[in-house]
């Protein structure tokens, strides 16, 4: 398969190009104005960050983005899904105030917000892809009737995925509640009770109601209501709550692939990933650690695959941050050349959700980076 191409430039500005314009041309070399936008409504999916959380991408650069593409004739909208955890973005009407109140609204982002899969998370279609482990996804419809998907990515870590690029903002950021349900249906959290301090951190976040301390007061899973979301997992500082037997990080990468492929086919597509603030952990959470590598730039590609292979290897090659937790676990090395995500996550194994993501013709892992 020929190298996908991968176009980066740095955050390095002047007085005549500031970082709003470096995007633009970033954009413009790597393919954008090339998309057909002769059926124009085209979904800018983003993430618009849980509040509390400052390391999501700027609205500065959504705007910039929907005004790009309105000149190439494009009629854009940005949009998010509900999530299936506890939060402030579990249902539209609280998702919605948290995307104004972090910027995402017609003055600050100068483009339309839509929760793509309606109140609370019911609306969607169910395209037929009939791949290794889906062979139906659950797509919200707002995506699923774009015509176009641009995606703009804040690259970081993620605790269940390795970490968040181009393909987990596709097929998790674009699956209705019930396709989350789906991505996650192998997961079955168990707790290892020697391990569990009776913190109630796991009660207190659990949407669902299924996890209580017993009379021991440690943390005991009814299964009945459980669905296997991870949050409890993701939030256990103490390694007592952990991923069920059957249930691993290649198994949600493959599915989140899966799902993206669903996302994309047989539609235009760009994408552009910002390695900025590259926290440990997603911005779901209502809070983000100090990044643990300084900030490298923006990368773009009309390949998902080959650009979440490119930001990977950008933040590999980069040294830590002195005080981040990298840092603070490692502090007499300086994990260049190291895969920092496994590194943070050790049970996660982002590299398998890549390789099936070539394997099912998203794209390719073999790039070339071109520095703008």
């Amino acid at each position: 398969m020929e190298k996908s191409k991968v176009f980066f430039t740095d955050l390095h500005t002047t007085p005549s190009s500031n970082l709003l314009d470096k995007m633009e041309r970033l954009c413009r070399r790597a393919g954008i104005a090339g998309l057909d936008f002769s059926n124009p409504f085209t979904a800018i999916k983003i993430h618009f960050g849980e509040p509390g959380n400052l390391a999501y991408i700027r609205p500065n650069y959504a705007a910039r983005m929907a005004n790009l593409l309105r000149s190439l004739g494009a009629k854009p909208f940005l949009t998010d899904y509900n999530t299936l955890y506890s939060g402030r973005r579990s249902n539209a009407v609280d998702h919605l105030r948290s995307a104004m109140e972090n910027g995402f609204n017609p003055i600050s982002a100068q483009c339309d917000v839509i929760i793509g899969d309606g109140l609370k998370g019911t609306d969607y279609k169910e395209i037929e892809i009939n791949q290794e482990y889906c062979r139906t996804a659950k797509i919200g419809t707002a995506i699923a009737d774009a015509d176009v998907i641009v995606t703009m990515n804040h690259f970081k870590g993620h605790e269940q995925a390795g970490f968040g690029g181009a393909l987990k903002n596709l097929g998790m950021g674009c699956a209705s509640v019930g396709g989350k349900l789906e991505l996650h249906s192998a997961s079955s959290p168990r707790i290892e009770e020697a391990n569990c301090k009776g913190c109630n951190i796991c009660v207190k976040h659990c949407a669902h109601d299924a996890i209580h301390l017993n009379d021991r007061h440690i943390a005991q899973i009814d299964y009945g209501k459980c669905v296997g979301c991870g949050q409890c997992v993701a939030l256990c500082q103490y390694d007592a709550a952990q991923l069920g037997e059957g249930d691993t990080s290649e198994r949600l990468n493959y599915k989140i692939a899966e799902y993206s492929l669903a996302v994309l086919q047989d539609k235009p597509q760009f994408h552009i990933s910002f390695i900025m603030n590259v926290s440990p952990e997603c911005d779901c959470w209502n809070h983000n650690d100090a990044a643990i590598v300084p900030d490298l730039g923006m990368a773009a590609s009309l390949d998902p695959v080959a650009l979440d292979m490119a930001c990977a290897d950008l933040v590999m090659n980069a040294p830590l941050i002195p005080g981040s937790r990298l840092a603070e676990e490692y502090p007499h090395e300086h994990l260049e050349d190291v895969d920092k995500f496994a590194c943070l996550h050790p049970d996660t194994n982002w590299r398998a959700g890549l390789e099936h993501a070539e394997k099912i013709g998203l794209g390719t892992r073999d790039y070339e980076l071109i520095k703008v």
